[in-house]
């Protein structure tokens, strides 16, 4: 069964994003507390969701996919990123992955959404397998970019005096 996620989730969540950054070799990055997903998913604004994937038969999660809205000004629509998509090894090939995949694609649809975009460790070759059995198209031409730390806070100090400053800056 796939549901979307309840604050009483967080937790349970929360140990996922640590087994899935086990797997991926990063656990060292994974600092998200309880408290700073329960915010991002069930405050005031938020700013990611969730679906929880579930044993048909003890109701037990088993997985779990997050994903925020993003925009394209080339399509002027917004679409979705998916952040995370993690099954627990003992339901893998079950088809819970695919199920959450289906469901989001699903939600897309319903929301206009023309993208459904996430990244894949270049590595990773069973689940490299698992998109492409899905038609999904890799854009080998992009490079993912990212700028934190120390780097970001110096390219932060250099910005410049803006005129009509809005909120945005």
């Amino acid at each position: 069964m796939i549901r979307a996620a309840t604050v009483n989730d967080v937790a349970e969540i929360r140990a996922m994003i640590r087994e899935l950054a086990e797997y991926e070799r990063s656990v060292e990055q994974a600092r998200a507390t309880e408290e700073q997903l329960r915010e991002a998913m069930f405050g005031e604004q938020p700013a990611a969701f969730a679906l929880i994937a579930e044993d048909d038969e003890t109701g037990e999660a088993v997985g779990y996919a997050l994903w925020f809205p993003h925009f394209s000004s080339w399509t002027g629509t917004r679409g979705m990123h998916l952040e995370d998509l993690y099954v627990r090894p003992q339901a893998r090939g079950g088809g819970h992955g695919k199920a959450l995949l289906a469901s989001l694609a699903a939600i897309c649809e319903r929301r206009g959404y023309e993208r459904f975009e996430w990244w894949v460790l270049a590595w990773n070759e069973p689940t490299i397998d698992f998109y492409k059995s899905l038609g999904v198209d890799f854009l080998d031409e992009w490079r993912v970019c990212r700028l934190s730390g120390e780097p970001l806070r110096e390219l932060a100090a250099q910005v410049p005096a803006v005129r009509n400053q809005t909120s945005a800056l």
